[in-house]
C-alpha cells in the first residue's frame, strides 16, 4: 500500500496498477539513467573503471529508489487519477488501462528527468555506487526535490501534495 498523498487519493485501481509495475519501472529507471550517463559523459564509448562499474552493475539497490517512485506515483494520482471510471470500448479492463497510462507517463517524466545531469548522478549514487554504509537520506531528498522543481508540486508530510504557486 502506497501512502496517501492528498485527501481524495482513493483511486485504488490506479494505485494497484502502480504497485504491480513498481519493480519493472524501477529497473527501467536504473537502465535509462545508465544509458543517459553513457550518452552524456562517454559518447565515444571509452572504457575506464567508472564505465566498467556502471556496465557490470547488477540491479541491486533499487530499494533506494522506492521512495522516489512512491512520490512520483502519488503526484501522478494527484494530477491524473480520477476516481470516476471511464467507459472503455477497447475490451481492456481499467487495471490494464491504468497500467498502460502510468507506464507511458512514467517514461515521459523519466526522459525529462534524465535531461538533468544531477538527476543522473543522484540515481547512480543510489544504485551503482551505493555502499551499505552510505547514508541515502540526502540523495533521496534530492530526488524528491527534482519532482518539486520539475512537476511544480510540493509534497508535505502532513498536507500531502500541494500545487506550487508560480508567479
Amino acid at each position: 500500500m502506497i501512502q496517501k498523498f492528498f485527501p481524495l487519493d482513493k483511486n485504488y485501481i490506479l494505485e494497484t496498477a502502480q504497485l504491480i509495475q513498481k519493480d519493472v519501472l524501477l529497473y527501467k529507471l536504473s537502465e535509462t539513467v545508465k544509458k543517459s550517463y553513457m550518452l552524456r559523459h562517454n559518447p565515444m564509448g571509452l572504457i575506464d573503471d567508472t564505465i566498467l562499474t556502471i556496465q557490470n552493475h547488477e540491479q541491486i539497490g533499487l530499494k533506494n529508489l522506492e521512495a522516489f517512485y512512491n512520490y512520483l506515483a502519488g503526484v501522478y494520482r494527484y494530477k491524473f487519477g480520477n476516481i470516476q471510471l471511464d467507459l472503455l470500448f477497447d475490451g481492456r479492463d481499467h487495471l490494464e488501462k491504468y497500467k498502460d497510462d502510468w507506464k507511458e507517463q512514467f517514461h515521459i517524466w523519466l526522459n525529462e528527468f534524465c535531461a538533468n545531469p544531477y538527476f543522473i548522478k543522484t540515481v547512480l549514487e543510489l544504485t551503482v555506487f551505493y555502499k551499505e554504509d552510505n547514508v541515502t537520506e540526502l540523495a533521496q531528498k534530492r530526488l524528491i526535490g527534482y519532482i518539486h522543481k520539475h512537476l511544480e508540486v510540493k509534497i508535505y508530510k502532513y498536507k500531502g501534495v500541494v500545487e506550487m504557486k508560480v508567479a
